[in-house]
């Protein structure tokens, strides 16, 4: 059986549902098209870029403004099948130059959150526009500035239409963004998510791989940890199962169709849900439950003060962080934890398992033994 019929992209095609382009794809595209026109006089429409995976989608622009040294481009959203909040919604994009030196200066527009507690990966007062895609844009305002003569010393300032009235129904305002939306993304793509679609290429990616005589498969939550899956272990695309927030569904089916070995690798925060039985990993569904990581924190010799502060910590990041700076190994007690949840949804079956966790660079951070 040819390897190109079984993993990640296999169980998207599956499902029969279309994917979509992330905020930070969108601001991208924006971003672009305004420092050309700055530099140049003229939008480009569409306007190409490329994703961090290789791709190079084209994106129509809806807002063109070009004046008083500033140029603005807009992008609408299109989420593909997933049921995403921020479909449809205008993203755009101001830019304007800088003194030579200062580099890309981000900044919230209307509708675009700006950080006010600690524990995400921005510093405070930052504006949410997350670190891969501002990656993204210093990238094509690098590329932009080669072909049309320009220093790449620009303000950036991303808004999104309405994003405040959207953030409402997200989970920025508990996090402590304020204002608006996060301008998100690691690939550039939103990979859409039906349940049943979705659970349906699970089980799929297993019998794919199963049938082609993998002994050791990897369910992993997003692209950050199948990378690291890759690199820990070597494991061909056919092995890896793009799991996202169905960790019950991956174990159910493996309980029934065994493999030898199964590695669950994903973010610290969601596979803390996994340790604390959680078997849907959505943020709609479950939520990271500090007082369950205080406890954990304190069998790995965190004093009550520590256990006090991790309870109360912003996100599962933070209480990380608490942990990591007192030299409690929390990641690798709710790996364990993970992995004694993972043995006992598989009710016996022969079937070896460990837990990788990573944090969003894709550095790991805790990890437990095969059992």
């Amino acid at each position: 059986m040819s390897e190109a019929k079984g993993g990640r992209g296999a169980q998207l095609k599956h499902t029969g549902l279309r994917p979509g382009w992330t905020t930070g794809a969108c601001a991208t595209a924006a971003a672009t098209a305004a420092y050309t026109a700055l530099l140049s006089g003229d939008f480009p429409d569409p306007v190409t870029i490329t994703l961090p995976r290789g791709q190079t989608p084209a994106f129509a622009l809806a807002v063109e403004e070009l004046g008083g040294g500033r140029a603005t481009a807009g992008v609408v959203k299109d989420a593909g099948d997933d049921p995403d909040v921020t479909h449809g919604a205008l993203v755009r994009v101001s830019v304007q130059a800088l003194p030579p030196g200062s580099g890309v200066v981000f900044r919230a527009g209307p509708g675009v959150g700006t950080v006010t507690l600690p524990g995400l990966p921005l510093e405070v007062g930052e504006p949410a526009v997350n670190p891969v895609p501002r990656r993204m844009i210093r990238e094509h305002v690098a590329e932009v500035a080669a072909a049309h003569g320009g220093s790449g010393d620009v303000e950036v300032t991303i808004g999104v239409d309405d994003g405040g009235e959207i953030a409402r129904s997200t989970w920025n305002p508990r996090l402590g963004i304020l204002g608006g939306l996060s301008i998100l993304g690691t690939t550039g793509v939103v990979v859409p998510y039906s349940c049943s679609a979705w659970i349906d290429s699970i089980r799929r990616g297993v019998d794919v791989a199963r049938a082609a005589g993998h002994t050791h498969v990897a369910g992993c939550t997003g692209s950050t940890s199948e990378k690291t899956v890759v690199a820990e272990y070597g494991l061909p695309e056919i092995a890896l199962l793009d799991m996202g927030d169905f960790a019950g569904a991956v174990l159910k089916y493996v309980r029934r169709h065994p493999v030898d070995r199964l590695t669950i690798c994903g973010g610290f925060a969601k596979l803390s849900k996994l340790a604390a039985g959680h078997l849907d990993l959505h943020s709609g569904r479950s939520q990271v439950d500090k007082a369950y990581l205080a406890g954990l924190a304190r069998r790995g010799g965190a004093d009550e003060a520590l256990a006090a502060e991790i309870a109360v910590a912003n996100t599962g990041l933070a209480a990380l962080q608490l942990c990591q700076a007192h030299g409690v190994p929390l990641g690798d007690l709710v790996a364990v934890a993970a992995r004694d949840e993972a043995l006992s949804v598989l009710r016996g079956a022969p079937v070896a398992v460990d837990v990788i966790c990573v944090d969003r660079a894709g550095t790991v951070v805790g990890r437990s033994p095969v059992r």
